[in-house]
């Protein structure tokens, strides 16, 4: 079937664009950049190897008590993190998300990539809901708005300095967008 094969190569390429990025903000001179960059970026690829498609790669059955570790140790890191920045509970519940994906992929193998599978309809419906509602608040977001300072002829909260690409706090927004829509469409196959 070549409509799940391409999505699973779109998602793949999102991801990947997605976790790159993520690696660049690790270099940036905002500290919040800095902080939930490193957890973004492992979030995004680990999100890419997921969705390679199963035609391409079946991975080893082992392979998904792997990935849920990995993405429980980013938990607790997230669930760590929470206590100074609220920001890290979206962590928590996306690498929670990426837990139960894991687990329902080591229960039913053949779910990989969209072949239809485990996990537990309310908590999948769950985080669907969870990830829909973020991904309209993220995109409502980043709708321009206009303020009192770029009106009146001001820089737009730049204070007159370049702002290099790793430093672009809508950039790290959008990053956060796509990695939502990504988790989306990936909940839906499971």
């Amino acid at each position: 079937m070549h409509g799940p094969a391409q999505a699973g190569w779109l998602l793949v390429a999102l991801c990947v664009a997605t976790g790159s990025y993520c690696l660049l903000r690790l270099r940036s001179r905002i500290e919040e950049q800095r902080r939930t960059a490193g957890g973004e970026a492992l979030m995004g690829f680990g999100m890419a190897a997921m969705a390679v498609p199963a035609t391409v790669l079946t991975p080893p059955r082992w392979a998904w008590p792997v990935y849920a570790a990995v993405f429980g140790a980013a938990a607790l890191r997230a669930l760590w993190a929470a206590r100074r920045d609220p920001h890290h509970l979206h962590h928590l519940v996306g690498a929670g998300a990426m837990v139960y994906m894991a687990l329902a992929m080591t229960a039913t193998p053949s779910a990989h990539a969209g072949h239809g599978g485990g996990g537990a309809p309310v908590l999948t419906g769950t985080l669907l809901l969870y990830f829909a509602g973020y991904v309209l608040w993220s995109g409502v977001r980043l709708l321009p708005v206009r303020t009192l300072a770029t009106e009146g002829g001001g820089t737009g909260g730049t204070g007159g300095t370049v702002i290099g690409w790793a430093d672009r706090p809508e950039l790290a927004m959008v990053c956060r967008l796509s990695m939502g829509i990504a988790m989306l469409a990936m909940l839906l196959t499971l």
